[in-house]
């Protein structure tokens, strides 16, 4: 069977819903063909969520200073950063941001942070995570894979009422395959809407971005168990990002409120990242930190 007949074998699996086997994971993983795992990637990212491309507009504030902070008009997430020392202040935190965001979803902190400021207790991650919700957190931010031990926490916080929105990668050195496969292997039953597969801490090396849009395709072939395979705008860029959605990426994070044009109309940060998505072919559709439509930008 020749390269190109393989890779048409493996999409018809896929536009089937057949599962691949260990060997063509193997392969698939293995394969150094970028420009026809970029295609395979691309035409299932189309198959399950069409020609739209999501972005979220976020404001960024320390759980710190959420009172003081003045939202950016344009937003469409507040997000506390910063670890929480204590349940109590994360509740402080999330109160005081959501009085400022007033309709804005507010989101914060990750997963692991949360469940280790109540010692692992269940019971008191379950108190915690109702009294979050009563005084207005949206979403908690992100479950880092390889801070994950045990995926129940994740549900555990769903049936909360605050669903966990991303599994992200914050060590360089957790990536590739094994995040994948850990992703892939917890299935359908953790509730997680977006799997982003490029580290969170960019790795003190710099990338080509050939290994990073190779993830990209990887996540969207092999992970099935979350609805949208994200690239976060700060952190990678506007070129990466682009070239990402045409990998197989559907969803782009962090991109800044503000409507700073200092370099020129073209240059505003709506204005780019629309002109972005176009360019990948795609239709910009912008959301909240709650995953609903606020906007779709057409032509």
């Amino acid at each position: 069977m020749t390269r190109r007949s393989w890779f048409e074998e493996i999409g018809a699996r896929l536009q089937a819903g057949a599962p691949l086997s260990e060997s063509e994971i193997a392969a698939l993983s293995g394969t150094r063909d970028l420009v026809r795992l970029g295609a395979l990637a691309d035409e299932r990212r189309r198959t399950l969520r069409g020609d739209r491309a999501t972005f979220v507009r976020v404001a960024e504030v320390p759980a710190g200073g959420a009172g003081s902070a003045a939202l950016p008009r344009h937003a469409g997430e507040l997000r506390l950063t910063g670890r929480p020392a204590s349940a109590s202040l994360a509740v402080e935190a999330v109160r005081a941001a959501a009085r400022a965001a007033g309709d804005v979803p507010v989101s914060g902190f990750a997963l692991d942070e949360l469940v280790d400021v109540c010692g692992r207790d269940a019971a008191r991650f379950d108190d915690l995570v109702a009294a979050l919700r009563a005084e207005g957190l949206a979403c908690i931010v992100e479950a880092r894979v390889e801070r994950t031990t045990d995926p129940a926490w994740v549900v555990r916080a769903a049936a909360a009422g605050v669903p966990v929105a991303c599994w992200t990668v914050g060590d360089p050195a957790a990536s590739g395959g094994a995040a994948l496969r850990r992703v892939a292997g917890w299935g359908s039953d953790v509730p997680v809407r977006v799997f982003a597969p490029l580290p969170r801490v960019v790795a003190g090396r710099p990338s080509t971005g050939y290994e990073d849009v190779r993830q990209v395709a990887l996540a969207r072939l092999l992970v099935d168990n979350s609805h949208s395979i994200q690239v976060d705008w700060r952190r990678y860029g506007p070129q990466l990002a682009q070239v990402a959605l045409t990998f197989g990426a559907d969803d782009v994070d962090g991109v800044s409120p503000n409507d700073a044009r200092e370099h020129g109309p073209r240059r505003g940060p709506l204005e780019e990242i629309t002109r972005n998505i176009r360019a990948a072919g795609l239709v910009p559709v912008e959301r909240d930190g709650r995953f609903q439509t606020l906007c779709t930008h057409d032509q």
